[in-house]
Parts: structure tokens; C-alpha cells; sequence
């Protein structure tokens, strides 16, 4: 048995790999995965006296800023340099050591590579004490978590072929993409989903592609159609217009690009602006400022959802060890298997009839064969041609 108080990180290393697509999703900002091409992710080792861990970044630069070679040189760069030699328990320390190294800013600064070191620490500790991260903070409320089938991009006519794809693998619930085209498109596509799943729970996401007299049009015409959430209609810095929507609409509004970090929900908080706040791991920079998050929405009566960013295994286990212990009881958005493949995790995630299982074993509970990591890895730095 380690002595956690003993343990120092020595070494942490990025791999980025490119994993098998299975098939192509869209958001408002542009392509997320497309069928026939590898989707890169960024998988972050960290070792400390023998004992290592393992996390993940998603780059997805239609959602956010951050890209492949982006979030390999910060690592490498800078977070990397900036926490060697620190114990590993103290992930307040880490986290103020990543602010020294890349400032926040207007945003958190770098989340996503933020976030892959952070969750890797997470794994180390459990791994090194032998429990699961639910042991490791001393509370886990739910042992499975409802996944949603993702709709993105479809016509209203090809609706029904994806609720029924998802009907078929055991979902039971539906988010779908909006934002994407006209208005008229957008709901016509809500409305062909609830058509095709009467009585599923059915919620929208626009990933900021609306504007505020937009968006609280749609939201009247979802209301019938029973949506139970309206996901970040607005630019995520658009904090009064937020305000006026949920003052308007009759769907609730539910927050994700605008929690980067935990003293934004504060502000919406006390604005009286957010209904609903959106759990992401990444966007928020790991599990440690993840839980904090949780937890003053908790405290501040806040409905808490959760949602992924089409993450491969190793993220897909954070997100329901984060959703499990803070008892997020409606169907989240955690929709990697759905569109990629993580041919690297050995025993892992269960999931069966769209409910998955959260992973008992230590620390994340996904044991990953290093051997097809290197055999996956591609030096996403090397010039490319003009």
C-alpha cells in the first residue's frame, strides 16, 4: 500500500491518439466528429513513484477554443513544468499552480488541458489507495446513470431513422441539436423527435447559436412539444441577455458554456439568471473545480443536468463518477460511444439499454493498455503541408 502523503508527481506525458469514428455529429460551431475520419483525443499519463493515472482532453474547436496541438504544448509546456515534484494529494495546489502557469483570464484559461491533467491526478489517487474516486471523496448516491441518444443535424425526415437507431440500442431518452439551421427546421426537428418518442424525456441544445428575440421564439414553440430543457441559447458571455430569457421563457434555460468555473454560477446565481446548470468535466476545467461547481448549485437550489464532450472512455468514466456523486438523476448527455470508439480501454464502462454502470474499480475504474496507445498515437505537431 502507498503512502498517498509520500507521493510526488515525477513525470506526465500526453499521447495523442486517434480513435475510430463511428459516426458524424454536428453542434451550431461547426463538425465534432465525421464518419470515415479519425477523432483525435488527447490522453494524459501522470506517474508518481511507480503509480500513474490517466485522463483525457476532447478537442473539439467548434465548441471551444482549444485544439489538438494546442492542448499537447500546453501540457508539455507549461502545466507539466508547473506541478512536477508537487504531491500529489494536493489538487487546490495543482489547480492555483495551473492558474500561475496559464491565468485564467476572461475564462479559465486552457480547461480542457487543464482538465486532462486534473482527472489523471483523480485516477493516481484512487489507483494509489485502492478505492474508486466515490470512495476517494466519501460519497456516491446512484450506482447507474440515464444516458441520452444524441439527434444532431437531421432533417425532420431522417428523424425517425435516429430515435429508432437509439430505441434500438435501449435508449429511452433524446437530446437534440438545434441551432443548426433556420427556426423553422429547428423545432420542426424537436417536433419530429417527440413524434417518433411520445413521452421520452426530450431536451435542446443550441450551443450558443441564437440570438435572445430567437431564442425565446423557439422556446414558445418547444413548449407544447413538453422539452424540458432549453441548453445555452446565447453567447456564453451574454449574461443580461440570459437574464431576460429566463425571465421569459417557458422552457427552462439550462447553462454550460457559461460555467466555465465555479464563480461564474455564482454570478448567474445572484443575477437570478440560470434555471438549470449544466456538469461538464472539461469545460470546467476537471473534477476538482467540477465538484465545487456541483456543490454550490446544490447549496443554492439550483437544478443540476450533466453532459460530456463526446469524450472517449477515460472521460466517459469522470463524467459518471462526478454525476454519481451528486445524485444527477435526469438523462445526461455523455454521447462518446455513440459516435466514437476507445479501442485503448481494456475492462471499462458498462453500458446496457442506455444506462450506464458506474466503474467500481480504482480511481476511474478503466484500465488502459498502453501498448495500443503508442500504437494509436500521432504527432499532431508535425508541419503540416501548405
Amino acid at each position: 500500500m502507498f503512502r498517498l502523503t509520500e507521493l510526488t508527481i515525477d513525470r506526465v506525458e500526453t499521447f495523442a491518439v486517434a480513435l475510430p469514428t463511428r459516426r458524424s455529429f454536428g453542434v451550431s460551431g461547426g463538425a465534432v466528429t465525421v464518419a470515415g475520419r479519425p477523432s483525435v483525443r488527447v490522453l494524459v499519463k501522470v506517474s508518481a513513484d511507480g503509480v500513474h493515472g490517466w485522463g483525457e482532453a476532447t478537442p473539439i474547436p467548434a465548441w471551444t477554443y482549444e485544439t489538438a496541438e494546442s492542448i499537447v504544448t500546453t501540457i508539455d509546456r507549461y502545466l507539466a513544468p508547473a506541478v512536477l515534484g508537487m504531491p500529489v494529494w494536493d489538487l487546490d495546489g495543482v489547480d492555483a499552480a495551473f492558474d500561475r502557469a496559464i491565468n485564467r483570464g476572461f475564462t479559465i484559461g486552457a480547461p480542457l488541458a487543464k482538465s486532462a491533467v486534473d482527472t489523471a491526478l483523480h485516477d493516481l489517487l484512487g489507483r494509489a489507495a485502492g478505492v474508486p474516486l466515490g470512495a476517494l471523496w466519501g460519497g456516491r448516491r446512484t450506482e447507474t446513470v440515464e444516458l441520452g441518444w444524441i439527434v444532431s443535424g437531421q432533417s425532420p425526415a431522417e428523424v425517425g431513422d435516429c430515435v429508432a437507431e437509439g430505441r434500438e440500442h435501449g435508449y429511452r431518452a433524446f437530446k437534440v441539436k438545434i441551432g443548426l439551421h433556420d427556426e423553422d427546421t429547428d423545432v420542426a426537428v424537436a417536433a419530429a423527435v417527440r413524434e417518433h418518442a411520445p413521452g421520452a424525456p426530450l431536451w435542446v441544445d443550441a450551443n450558443q447559436g441564437y440570438t435572445a428575440p430567437a431564442a425565446l421564439r423557439v422556446a414558445r414553440r418547444l413548449e407544447p412539444l413538453g422539452v424540458t430543457a432549453l441548453e445555452q441559447p446565447l453567447p456564453a458571455n451574454d449574461v443580461a441577455g440570459l437574464r431576460r430569457l429566463r425571465d421569459s421563457s417557458p422552457v427552462p434555460v439550462a447553462l454550460d458554456e457559461s460555467l466555465r468555473h465555479p464563480s461564474d454560477l455564482a454570478t448567474f446565481v445572484r443575477l437570478e439568471a440560470v434555471d438549470i446548470a449544466i456538469a461538464k468535466v472539461q469545460r470546467s476545467g476537471g473534477l476538482t473545480l467540477s465538484r465545487r461547481l456541483c456543490a454550490l448549485a446544490e447549496d443554492t437550489g439550483v437544478q443540476l443536468m450533466g453532459s460530456g464532450l463526446t469524450d472517449s472512455d477515460l472521460g466517459l468514466a469522470a463524467s459518471l463518477h462526478l454525476f454519481a456523486a451528486f445524485g444527477i438523476d435526469t438523462p445526461v448527455d455523455l454521447n462518446g460511444r455513440q459516435f466514437i470508439e476507445s479501442p485503448y480501454a481494456g475492462p471499462t464502462v458498462r453500458i446496457e439499454d442506455g444506462i450506464a454502470h458506474v466503474p467500481d474499480g480504482p480511481g476511474l475504474g478503466v484500465e488502459v493498455d498502453e501498448t495500443v496507445v503508442r500504437e494509436l498515437a500521432v504527432d499532431v505537431l508535425e508541419a503540416r503541408p501548405q
